[in-house]
């Protein structure tokens, strides 16, 4: 399947097989810029950057006949041995070459080793040991092989290790996990092409190679798979690749594998042999046996899917590539002197202190649409709102129960009585309830206080964290001013508070037309009151308007002070309305106008002492860049320097295919 979700079925013709001809010609003008095209940007390891290049992927159970079938299409020797051969992702790079002599070299740990023919599988394996020791170990470090031959086809192709289940002495015991997750990484991608080898001597069905391919690629059609050892296994081969059981997608195709000192012209002539004469084998289409055949689908396919995907593949580049340039650029800038980072210091600052003025002064909050915590004033007023609740609850909630009604009023008179003129209510009296009720709700204005401070601190230091992330070295500083700042405004406040709750608590006055007005009110309902009082035949029960209902039988034995007791309650009552009032108008406007001062100086000016100060050096520090930061700057640059590298690379084949089209 190519980028666009399109099956890659080549259209193969049989053709009379030659012995001394290349494997395939007629695609290698075309192919061989993609392929270099892909090649080098798998050099620059742009698929560390997300990108996915097309990749002819070859897997395969241990022992199936993947190193043959390379080896045919190589036209080289690669290691052999018990157990696992391949230890490494093996990368060919196989290149037609119309020099008669083969060039070969290795490329692996950063560096090129040349080798040859009669070396290159002594050579691969202590590349392969360098790289994964020399233990039985697998690695996923890949160890590039480029060989550039007269006659090979044009195709870059991934040899995986050989998926084993049972580890051998030397072996990891999770040896199997290893080899499969390597597989998986390498043929998940859409952009991949499955070469799955096969053995004809074994049930496709059972193949864990055929297993693996079809979690990824569970319509097969981006899997090509090559039946090896088809000498071996001639019973029912031509069932196998006719009926599909497996799903292949792109088809089958048979080979002969060489045999002991055979050379690849001569194991050409044998295979063809084989398919041509044998009983069983002949019946199989001559358009999918051979190592040419195969050569030749691997082509088709490889140009195929590299047409496709190339397009998709520079606007990734292109993407990402702005994207990384963006990221860089929204850093911030290093600095070479004091007076550039005082610069940018002063900045953050101004930057800050707006962003406070916005949440807590203005109540604009477009900077943090989705996080309602940064919603200060809609936090503060529902808080305030709260305060107000609970401190109506606790001053309403101590009313006396509906039996006891004026019994307080009642003892504190009576022991508040002197020598002196009748029909003066007593002052202290009134202070010594008014000072019981505000004691009982003494603790809400602190806690309502220190609640309200702890927000703020929340939102303050969340505020300068924001806008210091890109400079940790002035976080600390930052963080520790704005703590040492707000908790001398929260005892600042907590001293304010408790002061205005004592004041409450002993002073009684107030100019506030409301509190004499509902006196009034409160006082209509006294006529009632003391004819109920003054006839034992009337309801004991009666509803003072702005109070509640009460019951009064209890009061005609003190019928010489209910009079005085109900003139105090009714004042008590309405003067309790006000310090409700006052706790919470006062209050809010300190700490309104507390919040204000921070916002609009005290912050700023605290900050510049932490950092300014004889142990702050926040400014100098700022000359020094963080490790994370330093090393996401680098990791930006050189992401955007491979981009641009590869961008360069696609660019030119973009340029000769534009030229070849016209």
């Amino acid at each position: 399947m190519d980028c666009n979700g399109t099956a890659l079925i080549p259209i193969i013709t049989a053709q009379p097989l030659t012995v001394h001809p290349p494997l395939i010609s007629s695609y290698n003008d075309r192919i061989r810029p993609l392929l270099d095209a892909v090649d080098r940007l798998r050099n620059l390891k742009v698929m560390k950057e997300g990108i996915q290049l097309p990749t002819i992927v070859v897997v395969g159970d241990q022992s199936a006949g993947k190193s043959s079938v390379l080896e045919s299409l190589a036209g080289i020797g690669l290691p052999r041995g018990q157990g696992i051969c391949t230890r490494v992702p093996l990368i060919m790079r196989l290149q037609s070459h119309p020099d008669p002599d083969p060039q070969l070299f290795l490329e692996y740990l950063g560096k090129t080793v040349h080798t040859d023919e009669a070396h290159v599988a002594d050579d691969i394996d202590d590349a392969t040991r360098e790289i994964a020791g020399n233990a039985k170990g697998i690695s996923q470090a890949p160890l590039t092989l480029v060989v550039k031959k007269n006659g090979v086809p044009d195709l870059t192709m991934v040899d995986l290790p050989g998926i084993t289940r049972v580890p051998v002495h030397g072996q990891p015991e999770n040896i199997y996990e290893l080899i499969r997750d390597i597989i998986m990484e390498y043929i998940t991608p859409e952009e991949s092409i499955i070469l799955n080898v096969l053995s004809a001597t074994v049930d496709f069905s059972t193949c864990e190679s055929i297993r693996m391919s079809q979690t990824v690629d569970t319509t097969g059609l981006r899997t090509l798979a090559v039946v090896t050892k088809a000498d071996k296994a001639p019973e029912g081969l031509f069932e196998k690749v006719t009926n599909d059981d497996v799903n292949i997608g792109l088809g089958y195709v048979c080979v002969r594998n060489r045999i002991g000192d055979e050379s690849y012209e001569e194991a050409r002539v044998e295979e063809w042999k084989l398919f041509e004469n044998h009983q069983l084998l002949s019946k199989i289409d001559k358009s999918i046996v051979g190592i040419p055949v195969l050569a030749q689908k691997l082509v088709q396919i490889q140009a195929t899917i590299i047409s496709k995907c190339l397009p998709n593949i520079v606007n990734q580049i292109n993407d990402k590539l702005s994207s990384y340039v963006s990221e860089l650029n929204s850093m911030p800038q290093s600095f070479d002197s004091v007076a550039e980072a005082l610069t940018a210091f002063m900045r953050i600052l101004s930057t800050a202190k707006e962003s406070l003025k916005k949440i807590f002064i203005r109540g604009e909050y477009d900077e943090y649409p989705d996080d309602k915590q940064m919603h200060c004033s809609a936090r503060l007023a529902e808080m305030l709102n709260q305060y107000s609740d609970e401190l109506q609850s606790k001053g309403e909630g101590e009313n006396e129960p509906e039996f006891n009604f004026l019994v307080e009023e009642i003892q504190i008179l009576e022991e508040a009585k002197g020598i002196e003129l009748p029909n003066f209510l007593p002052r202290t009296a009134f202070l010594t309830i008014l000072q019981s009720k505000v004691k009982r709700i003494s603790h809400t204005p602190v806690e309502f206080v220190n609640r309200v401070w702890g927000y703020v601190e929340g939102v303050v230091v969340s505020v300068l964290m924001q806008q210091t992330d890109n400079y940790p070295q002035l976080q600390y500083s930052t963080k520790r001013a704005a703590h040492n700042l707000i908790a001398k405004m929260r005892e600042q406040s907590v001293d304010r508070v408790m002061e205005i709750v004592e004041m409450e608590k002993l002073i009684d006055y107030t100019c506030n037309p409301a509190y004499l007005a509902m006196w009034k009110t409160l006082m209509l309902n006294q006529s009632k009151f003391m004819e109920i009082i003054g006839d034992n035949y009337l309801p004991s029960i009666m509803t003072i308007e702005g109070y509640g209902q009460v019951k009064i039988g209890h009061l005609r034995q003190f019928k010489n002070v209910v009079q005085e007791a109900f003139d105090m309650k009714m004042r008590i009552i309405a003067y309790w309305k006000i310090v409700l009032r006052r706790l919470v108008d006062i209050v809010a406007l300190h700490l309104l106008f507390s919040i204000q001062n921070l916002v609009n100086k005290d912050m700023e000016k605290e900050i510049i002492n932490e950092l300014m100060g004889p142990l702050g050096g926040g400014i100098e520090r700022m000359l020094d860049e963080s490790p994370a930061v330093a090393g996401k700057r680098e990791r930006l640059k050189n992401s955007i320097k491979l981009l641009k590298e590869s961008k360069d690379v696609v660019a030119e084949i973009m340029d000769k295919i534009a030229v070849n089209q016209e």
